[in-house]
């Protein structure tokens, strides 16, 4: 083993001396990231001859204690002198202490930390994953990711319900448009903004939520004067407090029947002045549902008189809405139905009078507009709308006639004279032969008398 030894060192020496350390701690660091040679039997025997180690391959660490055989030691040697497997340094790398130690020799990898992933995702990147938001719609437009956990899907509020949210919405550049620690709205008669009313339906209870909403189930292409600008997306942090069953209304008061109504018939004033008509119609119906509906609970004659003016203005609204999506026999009804409240209604009968004249009907709707000019002379839109049917009525009418010559075989006004001609000339020549006739045997019948006499 001292001959073995001693070659080695031999071989050191021919290498450099000193650089021949700096050329052994760079082969070993070759050695440990590549393999391209077994420095573990070199580092063996030196270290058996009593000299410190700089490094070896980790899985040979601490089995140093059986002495080394000649065979590798010498490949160990041959493997010095080859000029393939290694490169000699420059003079300013012979010092290898301050090199940060290789993350693949002595220990295993470790995850990242987490400065390091921050660092590899970039600025401005967020860390979030795209499968944490819910696509409420499948379009896109409206989507859903829980901040805070809730209480199981068990703890979800269904339809009809009254719920109770805390509400935070903001504007894409983040200005706050709307805060409301406590907001309580009927679960699924769109007494909100159609994002948090499709949205609230999937919450848990205690659940924070992050709503991203296009401005369609916002406040659309309208807006909110002077917070929210048309056609602006927002995004609304929701919290669910309280979900609780709506009031039986067979018991509520006259008062608290009556700002129930309201509320869903300015509802739907919201949804027809953003052209929404559907939605219109429906808070329409809803307010006529909770107005027609039976009562447990004495009201008085007052109560009874307002009940029956926010039916009336709930069926008129409902009529415009109908009106506008071309629905006119349900307009017709809904007009129909004021008139049976009060007969005079200047609204039912200029509504009525235009879905009539869409109908066509110009003969029934003339009478109906003039009535309602009648209460009113001086508007004049219904001015305007009746001179406009009494044209249409005469255009109307001159179609009609032609028509029915057309069916009579009279297709046109200048033809009728030709025929009284002709029949003129035909009629001449009969007219004389019958004188002619007539004469004739006047003549005969004196020739008759005179020779009887003779």
């Amino acid at each position: 083993m001292a001959s073995v030894g001693r070659e080695a060192a031999a071989q050191w020496e021919r290498g450099g001396g000193a650089r021949g350390l700096g050329f052994s701690g760079r082969w070993e660091r070759r050695g440990a990231r590549g393999g391209r040679c077994r420095y573990s039997p070199c580092s063996a025997t030196m270290a058996s001859s009593g000299e410190e180690t700089s490094g070896g391959s980790p899985d040979r660490a601490g089995s140093g204690t059986e002495p080394p055989s000649p065979e590798p030691a010498a490949a160990c040697a041959a493997q010095l002198d080859s000029a393939e497997d290694f490169e000699v340094l420059e003079e300013d790398e012979d010092d290898l202490s301050e090199l940060p130690p290789l993350e693949d020799v002595g220990r295993a990898r470790g995850p990242l930390r987490e400065d390091a992933q921050s660092s590899e995702q970039g600025p401005g990147e967020a860390a979030e994953d795209p499968q944490e938001w819910l696509d409420v719609l499948g379009s896109g437009l409206l989507k859903k990711k829980t901040l805070v956990p809730g209480q199981g899907v068990e703890s979800r509020p269904r339809k009809g319900q009254e719920v109770t949210v805390r509400l935070r919405a903001t504007l894409e550049d983040g200005n706050v448009v709307e805060e409301n620690p406590s907001l309580t709205f009927t679960l699924g008669d769109c007494d909100v903004l159609q994002a948090l009313d499709l949205c609230v339906q999937l919450m848990e209870m205690g659940e924070t939520a992050l709503i991203m909403s296009d401005a369609k189930y916002c406040y659309g292409a309208q807006g909110r004067s002077p917070d929210i600008p048309p056609n602006a997306a927002l995004t609304l942090e929701v919290e669910l407090l309280e979900a609780r069953d709506a009031p039986d209304l067979e018991l509520l008061s006259g008062k608290e029947k009556i700002g129930l109504a309201n509320r869903k018939r300015e509802r739907g004033n919201f949804y027809y002045q953003q052209a929404d008509y559907v939605l219109a119609i429906n808070s329409y119906d809803i307010a006529l549902k909770v107005i027609s509906s039976s009562s447990k609970v004495d009201f008085t004659p007052d109560e009874e008189a307002e009940l029956l003016d926010v039916k009336v203005k709930c069926l008129n609204n409902l009529a415009a809405s109908q009106l506008k999506l071309d629905h006119y026999e349900a307009a017709l009804k809904s007009c129909n139905l004021v008139l049976e409240h009060q007969p005079g209604n200047i609204k039912a009968l200029f509504r009525k009078g235009k879905v009539l004249a869409q109908q066509g009907e110009y003969r029934e709707a003339i009478p109906i507009l003039k009535a309602a000019l009648k209460l009113e002379p001086s508007n004049k839109t219904i001015h305007a709308e009746l001179s406009k049917l009494v044209k249409k009525h005469a255009d109307q009418k001159t179609v009609e006639t032609e028509m029915y010559r057309k069916m009579l075989g009279n297709p046109s006004t200048g033809s009728a004279p030709v025929k009284c001609k002709d029949k003129l000339t035909w009629s001449i020549p009969w007219k004389w032969l019958f004188g002619a006739t007539a004469i004739a045997l006047g003549g005969v019948a004196l020739s008759v008398v005179i020779a009887a006499r003779n």
